[in-house]
């Protein structure tokens, strides 16, 4: 009630409180405004006599336009930069803010695909504005060693790496402490990974020997012997020993080989899990997403990390999105941190990535992230959900505050990610979506998993089923908008999906349309029929072969679309028809700008066909 009132005052003061306190991201626990009243910021000093037990914590104390900053500074100065409007000018305002978990984080693999500095730096600027504070740096995979090798220089050798995966490119190690001292001055403590012992096929090419063999063991002690005397641990305190995915004769005896060499250098082993077995004195990161696995797995001993919110690259980024602001952040309603340490963002790209620019953008990593560090900075959710794949409905305690997240993102998107973000709100659209001959069955959001529909509603279906989603878009007045198109999307880690529809269609036969006119894809296909891929292509040819803009619909350029005065039917179908299929369709109205951005339309409702 108080807060009500605060924003009823500052209403009637004429102060824009979207614009202010609801655009910081993560939202600050603590804020207050000093008056109605805004200043062009003048100065920003340092209050050095205030000192905060927790290191993310800091207060903001801003006054006609004097700003005072104390504690964590990186994080004041970037709410700092939040508040400011885009002349300048700053509300009074004081803030009191603190993060809920100490360890938030995210990863980049640059072992499957290699990424220059100068895009690991601007990874880390975001990260860093939106208070996320370790860098979990996947330096090792399948196809290389990226890190410098002075003793086994055979491990940079591009003839034993895989072919077309940035052969022979490495991170020497001035550029690695490069890295770890920009990430620092960002707020931000770098985590490197040497996956071992699995993942580690171009170190059987080099050597001749599998990494878990007693030859490899006298190898990687040397080189973990040279990254320890090259990087210290003021530098990288925690260090990440990987262990999934792999079988070997003698699991327990290879870890705590592993743990104590890594423990002789008084670094913190971070262990995935599912994995190798490890002791409790490794921090376990937690990446398994079936149902009910994550709660059992945070309920074992030792301190763990929630990667278990799915990773960016594995979903439609739209889902993504709203998927990790409903998420109930390292399974637990209320935050402890007594084994919680928090969570790591994971970005998996298993397919070859030719331009390394379209990792963030193929994969919705600056909403995403947006979303996740909300998430792990307040903990807790956003009110109890039954799918966290499926967002509620406008009207639940979820679904509001995910719309009033959205908003902030939107301002966000247009304010600081301009032509860099391909997103818009989307939450509010309702579906009546019927399967086959089941009865209809409501949902919500501009992309729709229709799997996980399925399982929520106790849909019964077999290999093969057809969707038919209607919706009703009403507006006040003839109009024309645009609206991304698409249908079962395949993650960027596998290619198992559609592919590309053949050409004046759309992808596996779906079809979408408004008021009775079939909606077909605006421009001719580059790749008509290709990548039609009804398999895991993980270790295959096709794992090859780059994904395009014209395979991910929220990349292509969006459909031309009428829509009269009043309402306007859209109809959707979407046929499953093999086993396996990431089942689901997206249907995202929008409006567009000459210079390619993207914005929400005004003045369209949704209701359900």
């Amino acid at each position: 009630m108080k807060r009500f009132f605060m924003i009823l005052l500052l209403f009637m003061a004429g102060v824009n409180w979207s614009m202010s306190y609801g655009q910081i991201v993560p939202e600050p626990k603590d804020f207050h405004f000093l008056s109605g009243d805004k200043y062009a910021l003048k100065s920003v000093s340092v209050d050095r006599e205030k000192v905060f037990q927790n290191p993310d914590e800091y207060q903001l104390l801003i006054r006609k336009g004097e700003a005072v900053i104390s504690g964590n500074l990186v994080w004041a100065k970037n709410t700092l930069a939040q508040l400011q409007d885009e002349d300048g000018k700053v509300p009074e305002a004081e803030i009191h803010d603190w993060a809920s978990y100490p360890f938030r984080g995210f990863m980049h693999d640059t072992g499957r695909n290699y990424q220059p500095v100068s895009l690991l730096k601007e990874t880390l600027d975001l990260m860093s504005f939106y208070k996320l504070n370790y860098f979990h740096w996947h330096l090792t995979d399948y196809p290389a060693w990226r890190i410098e090798c002075g003793i086994f220089p055979q491990l940079n050798d591009p003839q034993y790496q895989r072919e077309g995966r940035d052969e022979g490119k490495f991170y020497t190690y001035d550029e690695i402490r490069e890295v770890i001292a920009y990430a620092r001055e960002h707020g931000i403590t770098v985590v490197p990974e040497i996956d071992m012992p699995g993942h580690s096929t171009f170190f059987k090419n080099a050597f001749g020997f599998a990494m878990d063999s007693e030859e490899a063991r006298k190898v990687l002690e040397q080189c973990l012997d040279e990254f320890f005397s090259e990087i210290p641990k003021s530098d990288c305190p925690y260090f990440h020993i990987g262990s999934d995915e792999v079988w070997i004769e003698d699991p327990q005896g290879f870890m705590q080989w592993l743990e104590n060499v890594v423990k002789k250098y008084d670094r913190h082993p971070i262990a995935w899990d599912p994995g190798l077995p490890a002791s409790e004195g490794v921090v376990r990161q937690i990446w398994n997403e079936a149902a009910g696995s994550n709660a059992a797995a945070s309920a074992k001993g030792g301190k763990y990390l929630d990667s278990f919110v799915g990773y960016l690259n594995y979903y439609d980024p739209m889902l993504f999105t709203s998927r990790c602001f409903l998420h109930t952040a390292a399974a637990q309603a209320v935050p402890d941190t007594t084994k919680a340490l928090g969570g790591i963002l994971c970005l998996w790209n298993d397919v070859r990535v030719d331009n390394k620019e379209n990792i963030a953008l193929h994969n919705g990593m600056i909403n995403g992230m947006m979303a996740y560090a909300e998430r792990f900075w307040n903990g807790g959710n956003a009110g109890e959900v039954e799918n966290e794949n499926l967002p509620p409905g406008p009207l639940t305690e979820a679904g509001s505050r995910l719309a009033h997240f959205e908003e902030k993102m939107t301002m966000h998107r247009d304010r600081f990610h301009k032509g860099k973000m391909r997103w818009v709100a989307n939450s509010q659209i309702e579906w009546r979506v019927q399967i086959d001959d089941k009865e209809p069955v409501i949902a919500y959001g501009g992309a729709v998993d229709l799997d996980a529909l399925c399982l929520s509603k106790h849909i019964n279906i077999g290999d093969t089923a057809v969707a038919m989603a209607q919706t009703i878009i009403k507006v006040e007045r003839d109009m024309d908008i645009e609206a991304w198109v698409g249908f079962c999307v395949p993650a960027r880690s596998n290619r198992n999906g559609y592919g590309i529809g053949e050409q004046g269609q759309w992808e596996g036969g779906c079809q979408c349309f408004v008021n009775g006119k079939e909606i077909l894809p605006l421009q001719p296909w580059q790749e008509p029929g290709k990548y039609d891929y009804h398999f895991n292509t993980w270790g295959k040819p096709e794992e090859e072969e780059p994904f395009t803009d014209e395979q991910l619909y929220w990349m292509r350029q969006p459909v031309q679309i009428h829509l009269n005065e009043g309402g306007n039917r859209v109809e959707i179908k979407t046929p499953k028809t093999y086993k396996g299929l990431r089942w689901g369709f997206a249907f995202i109205p929008m409006m567009s700008s000459p210079d390619g951005t993207v914005r929400e339309v005004d003045g369209i409702r949704y209701t359900g066909g």
